[in-house]
């Protein structure tokens, strides 16, 4: 049985029919319902079913296929008008722009008949007394898409001059349509200022915001607006991702990625849509998908990714550099089908420049986790070039002067700058490097290597004497003993960095070594102390801290005053005021400490060192968090930014912006914050920790996004972080969080079944928490959801589910709200659901008056006299719903007269509550007034009129719109009250004229 009995079945089964995803079943479906409509024998049935046939082709890939329903619907029209209702004639003559587009968009049909179809569009309309407008439109479109520019601006001209009527474009439509001409003329603000209404909301169909939102994103790059391109691409993303006819916008998307630097998203795209690769059904717009991806490729083949491998028709492997030949070669056979139509090159043209584009942003963070591929050569920074001789030949003795001097001024890339002088003295032949120079090579070949560098600074001290200077020896073995201390050998490393201690001091005190030398040696061993004190697990002992603040005073009494011009001892100074920062906390005194890591901070930054400076800013920033003191955490974060630059390492930027995004978002900057959040993801996954650091950074980067109500951009960023958040690693706060504000997002953005599964899934983990107020909260809220998404039973279940922890919470205000939703979810739902609601209301007014019974304070009190009045007004409201359905007068009369009982109840409760609850008073006392002229009590119904007005004049709300105070919002409130009261003034008297 197909369950087409009739008519009404018909319609049902389109209108469900209309309901599911894009895409071949859906016109399947179609299909079949067309011949169920021919079974039926009513002229109507198939007219309409056709026209159900022609809108699915037409918001599908296979666009192509509705010229055959369109002919014959025609057919229809031109022998037996008199079939067609009303609507079905509008849409008829609604139908000819799709096929006039349709037939465009299809290389086949000879340019010609597309002229000629727009002749006969035109004289259709003329007959039909609709306005040139849509025709004109038209018209444009043909101009536009071959090229002929002063045909285009003259039909543009004439398509805005002419009267809107019923069958123009809607507002969103149009709008998109004009600002894309001036897009493409070069006049990006204007089309921006054009799309703004459809932006902002002011005008939708089913496919507007989305194609205003994809063709916005290169004019909001082009004019460096980059903010707004990223939030257009998050938020349009959405929209186009599921509907299979949005090709071309689904492309825009593709575009922006390759120009900002996202080309790892790019590939995600393409994964998420194997099928738009080989889709013939609208040719138009897969010249428009393959020329991106050609963009897409080349791009990555310029990175250094030629041989990487992408997502591309399915039946194969592809190689970005395979893809990207494929693509070009199908995407201008297309073009060249389209030309040869239209007897132009234009197509062809537009076809190649935009594949030719260049990137418009370097790079472009998005909040979504991608992680840019790398090219081959950029694993490693280039070398600086070396210097060279006359003959072409680097210059060994300037590389080493330039060597030392970084390494003299502890500048950045000393390392790389000595390693470089080693790769060339050991290729040139017959050089041999003095001692010295080789003992510098070793000593930074040592830093480089980090722990493994012991043995390598055992081979510089050695050096470093056979150059004779022993002081520097003895300060190359005490960097020997640090990094034995960095690896755990605390107690080895003191024992073996006290022979160099006792012998430097001897020298220097012979005058046999220098400041810098001893200096090095005692540096060392204040750092070994200082591991002795991070590594202790419980409370330092004091010794501990004495001998380590010992070992650093002992430093600062060598080297200050001593430093003049040398920047290495300066920076022994400063180091040493950051250890007696950290040895002040430790003891205890975080202010001391603070004050200390500002110093050692800003002693850095005045030696020139600024980059030195960051881990003690940083430092500071914790301390002065701890102490409560926000502006100083504040400016020391930014301060660390700042001075970090390019030096600094992409997971330091990362932690630094994160944690600047939370103190910025406490005093709530959520917009910067977010832009904080956003940067720190970004650098998370440029340091390759996005599954760790970067999903928390996307993590808190959604849920600032969620305070300002950017609920579609927040949803991508959170659906991106959950990819990666985990319990183990984020703690399963993080993803209940994460899920909890996601289903906020869906819920906003209408998706109630996806809010529903979100809320769930959060609520199931909360359910093993000891505290339990989280897990109520949530199986209220997916309650909510399933009830919006139609799944009342499984509302009522989730309803009940919440009230039963409500009640174990002690909470009556939840468990009151979980009973009243399932009251009115039982009025919808049950064949005979006025007895269950009825129950269910009558069961929150108990547990209200129960709950006043056993409070203990009046603010409990006032809260719960205030549930009370809610409930008897949704009471009131539920019953004269109820009303409706029965069908015996007086039973109407009955319940209406119950329902204005409990309206007069909540009027009571609100009376009591004073100048508070006035809005919720009059609200139910013109609900009740309402009531009272359904009962034929117009007198009554007047006096409840009258009570509201004089309600609000009491207030001081007279009719000077100046006097109304407090918010917006309240002001409005006050106008509607009022409106509203004189409305049912007026109505009672026309009642009592009767």
């Amino acid at each position: 049985m197909s369950g087409i009995t009739d008519f009404d079945s018909l319609r049902r089964a389109m209108a469900e029919n209309g309901e599911q995803p894009e895409g071949p079943a859906r016109n399947a479906r179609a299909e079949q319902l067309l011949v169920e409509a021919e079974r039926l024998g009513v002229p109507l049935a198939v007219i309409e079913a056709l026209g159900h046939q022609l809108k699915v082709y037409n918001y599908s890939s296979e666009k192509a296929k509705m010229f055959v329903p369109f002919a014959r619907l025609l057919r229809l029209w031109d022998e037996r008008p008199e079939d067609f209702d009303e609507y079905e004639t509008h849409s008829l003559h609604w139908v000819f722009k799709w096929v006039s587009a349709g037939m465009l968009d299809q290389p086949h049909v000879p340019l010609a008949s597309v002229e000629k179809w727009l002749g006969e569009m035109e004289h259709r309309y003329r007959l039909a007394g609709h306005s040139a407008r849509a025709v004109r439109s038209a018209e444009f479109s043909v101009a536009a898409h071959v090229g002929d520019v002063e045909r285009a601006e003259r039909a543009f001209t004439a398509w805005l001059a002419a009267d809107r009527d019923t069958m123009a474009d809607c507002h969103a439509c149009e709008l998109h349509g004009q600002g894309w001409w001036r897009a493409e003329r070069g006049r990006d603000a204007e089309a921006l200022e054009l799309w703004a209404p459809v932006l902002e909301g002011e005008y939708t169909c089913a496919h507007e915001p989305h194609t205003v939102l994809a063709s916005s994103l290169l004019p909001l790059l082009r004019l460096n607006r980059v903010e707004e391109a990223r939030a257009h691409h998050l938020r349009g993303f959405r929209l186009v991702r599921s509907m299979e006819s949005m090709r071309g916008a689904y492309a825009d998307h593709v575009e922006f990625c390759a120009l900002t630097g996202n080309e790892a998203r790019g590939l995600e795209l393409l994964a998420e849509r194997p099928a738009y690769f080989t889709d013939d059904g609208h040719p138009q717009s897969r010249l428009e998908f393959l020329s991106v991806v050609v963009l897409l490729l080349e791009r990555l083949s310029e990175l250094g990714l030629a041989g990487q491998r992408v997502p591309g028709p399915t039946g194969r492997e592809w190689t970005a550099a395979e893809l990207a030949t494929h693509a070009r070669a199908e995407a201008l056979a297309l073009a060249a089908r389209f030309d040869q139509r239209n007897g132009t090159s234009y197509v062809s043209e537009r076809a190649r420049a935009r594949m030719a584009q260049q990137p418009l942003v370097e790079r472009l963070p998005l909040g979504v986790r991608a992680a840019r591929p790398a090219s081959a050569g950029a694993a490693a920074a280039p070398a600086a070039p070396a210097p060279v001789l006359g003959s072409g030949e680097p210059d060994l003795s300037v590389l080493i002067a330039e060597a030392r001097q970084l390494s003299d001024t502890l500048q950045p890339h000393a390392v790389e700058a000595w390693a470089r002088v080693a790769r060339l003295a050991e290729g040139a032949e017959g050089v041999e490097l003095e001692a010295r120079d080789r003992a510098e090579i070793a000593d930074h070949e040592a830093i480089g290597l980090g722990p493994e560098g012991a043995e390598t600074f055992e081979q510089a001290a050695e050096l470093y004497a056979l150059a004779g200077d022993p002081g520097e020896a003895l300060a190359a073995r005490a960097r020997a003993a640090y990094i034995r201390a960095l690896a755990g050998e605390v107690d080895e490393a003191l024992a073996v960095v006290a022979d160099p201690y006792d012998r430097v001091l001897a020298l220097y005190a012979e005058g046999a070594t220098e400041v810098p030398q001893a200096a090095g040696v005692l540096m060392a061993r204040a750092r070994i102390l200082m591991r002795r004190v991070h590594e202790a697990e419980e409370a330092v002992e004091e010794s501990v801290l004495a001998e380590a603040e010992a070992a650093v005073r002992e430093l600062l009494a060598l080297v200050e005053g001593r430093a003049g011009n040398d920047v290495r001892l300066t920076a022994r100074v400063a180091e040493g005021h950051a250890m007696l920062a950290e040895l002040a906390t430790h003891s205890g005194n975080p202010e001391a400490g603070a004050e200390l890591f500002a110093r050692a901070a800003a002693e850095f930054v005045e030696t020139g060192l600024p980059w030195f400076a960051v881990e003690y800013e940083a430092r500071l920033a914790g301390l002065a968090h701890q102490l409560g003191d926000m502006r100083e955490a504040e400016r020391a974060l930014r301060a660390a930014l700042e001075h970090g630059g390019p030096n600094l390492e992409a997971v330091g930027r990362a932690q630094l912006h994160l944690q600047l995004a939370e103190v910025v978002g406490g005093r709530g900057q959520a917009d910067e914050a977010a832009e904080h959040a956003l940067e720190a993801a970004h650098w998370a996954d440029e340091a390759g920790a996005g599954p760790t650091f970067g999903a928390w950074a996307r993590h808190q980067l959604g849920g600032f996004l969620v305070r300002q109500g950017r609920w579609a951009e927040a949803a991508e960023v959170l659906e991106s972080a959950l990819a990666d958040l985990t319990a183990e690693t984020h703690g399963d706060g993080a993803v209940v969080q994460t899920q909890w504000w996601l289903g906020d997002c869906l819920s906003e953005l209408g998706d109630h079944r996806d809010a529903a599964e979100r809320r769930l899934q959060a609520a199931e983990i909360a359910r093993h928490w000891p505290e339990q107020h989280d897990h109520a909260t949530l199986a209220h809220l997916a309650a909510e959801s399933l009830g919006q998404a139609g799944l009342h039973t499984e509302a009522d279940q989730a309803y009940a589910r919440a009230g039963e922890l409500w009640r174990d919470l002690g909470n009556v205000h939840g468990l009151v709200r979980s009973l009243r939703a399932r009251a009115w979810l039982a009025l919808r739902t049950e064949d005979d659901g006025t007895g269950a609601a009825r129950d269910l209301m009558a069961s929150a007014v108990e547990e209200c008056a129960d709950a006043f019974g056993a409070a203990d304070d009046d603010e409990a009190r006032l809260r719960l006299v205030a549930e009370l009045g809610h409930t008897h007004r949704q009471f009131g409201d539920l019953l004269a719903r109820s009303a409706a359905e029965d069908a015996d007068d007086d039973s109407i009369r009955a319940t209406l007269d119950e329902a204005l009982s409990q309206m007069a109840e909540a009027v009571a409760v609100f009376v009591a509550l004073g100048e508070d609850a006035l809005d919720a008073r009059t609200g139910a006392e013109l609900a009740a007034g309402w009531l009272e002229t359904d009962l034929g009590r117009p007198v009554e119904a007047a006096a409840r009129a009258r009570a509201v007005l004089r309600a609000y004049a009491d207030a001081g709300h007279d009719d000077d719109p100046d006097a109304v105070g407090g918010e917006q919002g309240e002001d409005d409130t006050v106008e509607a009250r009022r409106a509203e009261a004189e409305q049912l003034l007026q109505a009672t008297k026309e009642q009592k004229d009767r």
